[in-house]
């Protein structure tokens, strides 16, 4: 049985995890280039955390901007086992207000300017995201949650979009009306697919911090009103992580949902056909079907 190690990529307004006991922040070396920040690597309550900032400290990436892959890769590198992303939304629903939070649990992909894939020509794959977030780390964000006093939805779907514009009045009926989202965001994908390859576990908290445009009393998004509910999120997300420790335990099972053997059946390509340079950049994130 093989230890937990959770590792959380905090959004917007979450730079930090101060709880975390031996702290350390430790630079991260990835073939797929510099990861966003250093990583804060710590315990709590006995079980391995590793913190990583999504947009760096001080707020220094875009969403465009933000190097996934690397991301990913550096957690996995480190040991990590479960993934929780923390992130600011949107919200398209009327009982989803400003201060709650919603446990994604699928994803409509609207992004167009990000590497959204480890594998390619040299080394093709196809995994399967239909559920592209882990039911049962799920189940432990939704009891930490609770634990917390949290005004929590469980399940919802996530637009991203590009940015680093809000939407357009149109586009948010659409999303709304049209294709049902529920929440809208700009940094979950590709990290989700991603986050699959790799073979980790992966829950998504969306912090709601406004309504978009769509809401006729609110009208137009405005990063004032952000950084407020912001603030006070913070620190309801902050008591959510600390109390997942507790949930998974230090033991950690194989996911019952497959979410640790996702390449199993997902390299096509011939093993005589593989392109080495490829294949080393791989060495975390499949090394445990390719070795």
């Amino acid at each position: 049985m093989a230890g937990t190690m959770i590792g959380v990529i905090g959004g917007s307004g979450v730079y930090d995890l101060d709880a975390l006991e031996d702290r350390c922040w430790t630079a991260v070396d990835s073939p797929w280039g510099t990861p966003s920040d250093e990583i804060l690597t710590g315990r709590l309550d006995g079980v391995p955390m590793a913190f990583l900032p999504r947009h760096g400290r001080g707020h220094v990436h875009a969403p465009s901007s933000v190097p996934y892959r690397a991301n990913i890769d550096a957690l996995k590198r480190l040991g990590v086992t479960d993934v929780l992303s923390v992130s600011a939304c949107g919200s398209f629903r009327e009982e989803m207000a400003p201060g709650d939070f919603v446990l994604v649990d699928q994803f409509i992909d609207r992004t167009f300017a990000r590497d959204k894939s480890f594998f390619g020509t040299g080394c093709v794959a196809h995994v399967s995201v239909a559920h592209p977030t882990c039911p049962r780390l799920g189940a432990a964000c939704s009891a930490a949650a609770r634990d917390a006093g949290l005004t929590l939805h469980e399940g919802g779907t996530y637009l991203a979009m590009e940015g680093p514009q809000f939407s357009t009045l149109a586009e948010s009926r659409m999303y709304r009306d049209v294709w049902g989202a529920d929440v809208i965001g700009m940094t979950n994908m590709p990290e989700a697919k991603l986050a699959r390859e790799a073979e980790l576990c992966y829950a998504s908290i969306a912090m709601v911090t406004d309504y978009d445009s769509w809401h006729p009393e609110h009208g137009a998004v405005e990063i004032t009103d952000i950084v407020r509910t912001l603030t006070g999120n913070a620190e309801k997300a902050r008591a959510l992580v600390g109390r997942l420790p507790a949930r998974l335990g230090a033991d950690r099972a194989p996911c019952p949902h497959g979410c640790d053997r996702a390449l199993d059946h997902a390299i096509l390509t011939a093993p005589g056909q593989r392109d080495p340079a490829l294949l080393a950049k791989l060495d975390a994130v499949a090394g445990r079907v390719l070795a």
